[in-house]
């Protein structure tokens, strides 16, 4: 690809936030866009902003995303682009979690995004070509408390999208994985949160809570930017496998990998020794 190559790109939850900021630039940059939410009157303006067909789309659904997808293809001939951006979160520690809560978030974060790849993927495979841009976040590389099934979620995805690379990469087809920090969208504001507290929590995941709300009109992160390096990302000759976004998604996920290397290394001899000894192991 190039940076001046005109593409369709397929986008879920544009109703706000990241979803929003990234039809809006992506219009702006003369690219076709697939706008797709919920609630189609809060994007129509959208469809006035450049080359964009506008349709109504709950990721959680597999027949409305099969219906989406055949339309955006007979309208556009095709979808270079997914970008999985719908998403929900849910503010609790784990214990505080109910299991309708946990599951409503799998539902939109992972077999939502599945959904969207599972309805893509004929198309791209038929073009041996195509890119699979899955927003996870860099609560998907480490968790935070608070947000355990968020995280989890996103770890899911994560996992998904390293599979599906291995898979892909020989049809042509790239898979990304962005991981924003904290960004100025309306997520922390509109996340839902536990109603029945427990006190053994109130230093972590209580103080985690309360850290999220009042962050939310401050965050570091900018959607415009970030909307900018994803399409920079995107079209790039060598694009990234995994993109981070914002200095807290940079420093959060070096540390990881220092915490993980220290732990694995300390340990190495138990882990080599937890295999059977050469002599010992099965020759076919």
């Amino acid at each position: 690809m190039t940076n001046n190559a005109q593409l369709v790109w397929f986008v879920t939850g544009c109703s706000t936030g990241f979803g929003r900021s990234i039809a809006e630039h992506l219009l702006d940059k003369g690219q076709k866009v697939v706008v797709t939410a919920r609630r189609t009157g809060s994007v129509e303006d959208l469809a006035r902003r450049g080359d964009a067909l506008v349709l109504p789309l709950d990721v959680t659904d597999p027949a409305q995303c099969a219906v989406a997808v055949e339309q955006a293809e007979r309208n556009f001939g095709r979808i270079d682009v997914l970008v999985n951006n719908a998403g929900t979160g849910h503010f609790a520690a784990v214990e505080e979690t109910g299991p309708h809560e946990a599951r409503a978030l799998f539902e939109v974060n992972f077999f939502g995004a599945a959904n969207a790849i599972h309805a893509v993927l004929p198309g791209m495979r038929a073009r041996r070509a195509g890119t699979i841009v899955n927003l996870t976040s860099i609560g998907g590389l480490s968790g935070f408390p608070a947000v355990g099934y968020y995280c989890a979620s996103k770890f899911a995805l994560e996992g998904l999208s390293d599979s599906l690379r291995l898979e892909t990469e020989p049809l042509g087809i790239r898979v990304m994985t962005v991981e924003p920090s904290g960004f100025r969208t309306e997520w922390a504001g509109s996340a839902a949160e536990t109603g029945d507290p427990i006190p053994d929590y109130d230093a972590t995941a209580g103080a985690a809570r309360r850290a999220y709300h009042a962050s939310v009109g401050r965050q570091a992160g900018d959607p415009k930017r970030a909307a900018a390096a994803i399409l920079r990302a995107v079209t790039a000759d060598a694009p990234p496998r995994r993109l981070l976004l914002g200095n807290e998604a940079f420093e959060v996920a070096l540390a990881k990998l220092e915490e993980m290397r220290a732990d694995f290394t300390a340990w190495e001899a138990v882990t080599r020794g937890a295999d059977f000894p050469p002599e010992e192991r099965c020759v076919a």
